[in-house]
């Protein structure tokens, strides 16, 4: 008999825990899920299917991007192309702050992810990408909150893969916390973001700021130009 009431027991033991396993998961999910009811999102928008020559424009693009195409890229920047929000405009500017013939130039890569997010039109003439950008909430801080451009990202309690998920979110807009804000923040593998009051990490490369790089084209009678490429306000 003894041995039975020890093997019941052993059995409770097990049972319980596995039942506390079980809310556990249970109590995640709903906390996951009131916080994603409670933050604002930017879900992904593209317009540029709603203007065939300019949806044609852009995969050329991508595609003269992908092959590091000097020539054809330099062939639809705009003589006056806006690079930065100070007097630094025009082609040779353009060619000289992102060197593009160069082994290591970053304008392939800053490039390709503004097209990748897609974009908005302005009226007729002017398509402005990436979304981020474009469809950014007015009303929202646009220095000291990120966009998550990705579903069931997780958040982390360590800037770690392997550290315990506090909870994860689709398309959230994330306020920064002030470890980010006092860092280089978008060059580090982990970005410290604030959910609830508590502080968690988010992969980096599942955010972008607003006021990072964007791009606008605008049409004119040489077709489909980039007339403004920069970051920053």
């Amino acid at each position: 008999m003894l041995n039975g009431a020890e093997n019941w027991k052993g059995f409770r033991s097990k049972e319980l825990r596995s039942i506390g396993v079980l809310l556990g998961l249970v109590l995640f999910c709903v906390a996951g899920h009131a916080t994603q009811q409670s933050l604002p999102t930017l879900k992904p928008i593209d317009e540029a299917a709603s203007k065939p020559d300019f949806l044609a424009f852009r995969k050329q693009l991508q595609n003269a991007i992908a092959k590091h195409d000097v020539a054809a890229v330099l062939a639809v920047v705009h003589p006056n192309i806006k690079n930065s929000f100070d007097a630094d405009e025009g082609i040779e500017a353009f060619k000289e702050k992102w060197r593009p013939s160069d082994p290591d130039s970053q304008l392939w890569k800053e490039l390709g992810k503004v097209l990748a997010l897609g974009g908005s039109f302005d009226g007729t003439q002017e398509f402005t990408a990436p979304y981020t950008f474009s469809r950014w909430p007015q009303d929202v801080d646009a220095f000291e909150f990120v966009a998550v451009i990705g579903s069931n990202v997780r958040l982390r309690n360590q800037p770690r893969s392997d550290a315990p998920s506090t909870t994860s979110v689709s398309y959230a807009i994330l306020q920064l916390d002030e470890e980010a804000l006092n860092t280089d923040w978008m060059n580090k593998e982990w970005t410290a973001v604030k959910v609830g009051g508590r502080k968690s990490y988010i992969a980096t490369r599942f955010v972008r700021s607003p006021v990072d790089y964007r791009a606008r084209f605008t049409r004119s009678a040489r077709g489909w130009q980039l007339t403004l490429f920069l970051n920053g306000d």
